[in-house]
């Protein structure tokens, strides 16, 4: 694992890594404001039928007090229908046959001055089109999570990332300009591939230039910018209340992110891992003086690094290796139900505990701010154990779940202080899979691993709306689920191997093992190491020997 030594040589968290996770961090805000802005764009205020208004010109607001309205379930008889017979009577339940509202409908401005649902009428029966809305947009993270993950390991993480800061800026700004509601989820569609193939690639460049020391910084620090983005979004949506300037608002910016092209740094070990070893070490060479910590070898010398991995046989990586071989196949099936789990129960709880009856905003902002101590709990537990930190949330936020059901309806207090721990222990959890499961993957196809897991992790989140239709079938059935899925996620993560402070893995034979043969999808090594007397060992002080 030479490129590990040679990071500890440069300095695994110098200048050159921080200056790095500045640029990381910066996305991560405006990335927060594409996957929560929807919350307001799209939310349903209180509305009722236009024909239902007793008088001409009365405004709605002097005969019917909107709040008495339900804003989400769309069912209310004066939301959707009218009296047919017309006599101005509009009791509910007054037993007047109803019919459909024919001249649109009037919504409330109280908190929101227009919406996506308020422009084009999502409500009553076309109400399914607004769920379509937020589907798609979790379709494209999907799309995004399996397209620029394969894309990421053939072409790198750089390239990748610029052009998908590209794509977010142009058709974020496409999207508060759009027509109709279709091209606008189109364009929702596009922002949505384009922020996970930022998400995933930033955090495992920045997690390929770390130390294995320091390596958790690239998940918990790129976690708090997600966090401040979370909260700040509060404040922009709570000053712009027009659904079009929002959406440019927060889309905009995105096109000041072009002097990436002359600030983002290459992945080096990518590059090692692509046989593209002198431009690897031009980069290495910069860092270390940028760290303080210039290397005397030459690029000759420095090339003898690679010498073993130049005599082994060099085989095409793709994303069937995640599950070709027993080690791999086990970790990478657990790794991808922690992150369908983490998430589907992320976005369970959010839907969940968000029914409070508070200011939208307030709420959001409160939100915000309890994800910052879930962060900040992982920074104390991580550099010990990733194992058992990860089992030890999912354990916390699991049980705390299920405990809801058995806790009366009349004490809501208490369920909602369980909610709010389950969601707690879930967003560490989430927190600590991001940095898990990079190190779980060898480099050779970690980025494959990586966009297959948060393709699972988007899965999650398209279901976690649905899971709500279970209370069909019993009204503690969501919340069992809830519990359940983090608890067997805890008994699973038993079975994975501890990675704090260890070499990142470089390549499927890492994981296996020496003895893992050619047809098992390793790669065949040239001898024991007994027998290896080219060895290549780095000293402490950055000399190049051979055993």
């Amino acid at each position: 694992m030479y490129f590990d030594e040679i990071i500890c040589l440069i300095g695994g968290f110098g200048k050159f890594q921080k200056i790095l996770y500045v640029w990381i961090c910066l996305p991560q805000i405006f990335l927060a404001f594409h996957m929560l802005v929807s919350v307001f764009t799209e939310a349903v205020p209180p509305h009722l039928c236009s024909s239902s208004r007793p008088a001409a010109g009365a405004p709605a607001s002097s005969y019917f007090n909107f709040s008495h309205l339900s804003a989400l379930d769309g069912r209310s008889e004066l939301s959707c229908t009218v009296p047919l017979n017309h006599s101005g009577a509009v009791a509910l339940g007054d037993g007047h046959p109803a019919g459909g509202c024919q001249r649109g409908w009037e919504y409330s401005t109280e908190t929101f001055q227009s919406t996506t649902v308020t422009e084009w009428d999502l409500v009553c029966d076309s109400a399914n089109l607004n769920i379509m809305g937020s589907s798609t947009y979790m379709l494209g993270l999907l799309v995004g999570a399996v397209l620029f993950g394969s894309l990421a390991d053939k072409y790198g993480r750089r390239i990748i990332i610029l052009f998908n800061l590209a794509t977010q800026a142009v058709f974020g700004v496409g999207a508060a300009f759009a027509p109709n509601f279709y091209v606008y989820i189109a364009l929702r569609f596009m922002v949505g591939t384009s922020v996970s193939g930022v998400i995933m690639n930033a955090f495992v460049l920045g997690i390929e230039w770390t130390g294995s020391k320091q390596r958790m910084l690239a998940g918990i620090i790129t976690d708090y910018s997600f966090g401040v983005g979370y909260i700040l979004l509060a404040g922009i949506a709570y000053l712009i209340r027009d659904w079009r300037k929002l959406q440019l608002a927060i889309s905009a910016p995105g096109f000041l992110f072009i002097f990436y092209i002359w600030v983002l740094p290459k992945s080096a070990r990518w590059l090692i891992a692509n046989d593209r070893k002198e431009e690897a070490w031009e980069l290495i060479q910069k860092a270390a003086q940028m760290n303080g910590k210039p290397l005397t070898k030459d690029l000759e010398m420095c090339q003898q690094v690679y010498k073993i991995e130049e005599k082994t046989e060099v085989k095409k990586n793709h994303f069937i290796d995640l599950v070709r071989t027993p080690k791999m196949r086990k970790h990478s099936l657990i790794v991808f139900y922690l992150w369908f789990a983490n998430v589907l129960v992320y976005y369970g709880l959010s839907l969940n505990i968000s029914d409070f009856g508070m200011n939208i905003y307030l709420t959001q902002l409160i939100f915000g701010l309890v994800e910052m101590p879930a962060r900040t709990i992982v920074l104390f537990t991580l550099n010990r154990s990733r194992k058992f930190s990860q089992l030890a949330f999912l354990a916390v936020g699991g049980t705390a779940c299920l405990l809801t059901i058995f806790i009366p309806s009349d004490l809501s207090i208490i369920k909602t202080v369980l909610a709010m721990i389950g969601k707690f222990g879930i967003t560490a959890s989430l927190s600590i899979i991001y940095v898990y499961s990079a190190e779980v993957f060898p480099t050779v196809i970690r980025q494959n691993g990586i966009g297959m897991g948060s393709m699972c992790a988007r899965i999650g989140g398209v279901l976690a709306p649905m899971m709500y239709l279970l209370r069909r079938i019993s009204p503690q059935a969501p919340m069992v689920l809830c519990g359940l899925c983090p608890l067997l996620g805890s008994a699973l993560t038993l079975l994975l191997p501890e990675t704090a402070n260890e070499p990142l893995p470089d390549t499927i034979e890492d994981v296996e093992g020496s003895n893992l043969s050619a047809e098992d999808g390793g790669v065949k090594p040239v001898a024991s190491e007994e027998n290896r007397q080219d060895e290549l060992m780095i000293s402490s002080n950055g000399s190049c020997h051979f055993s």
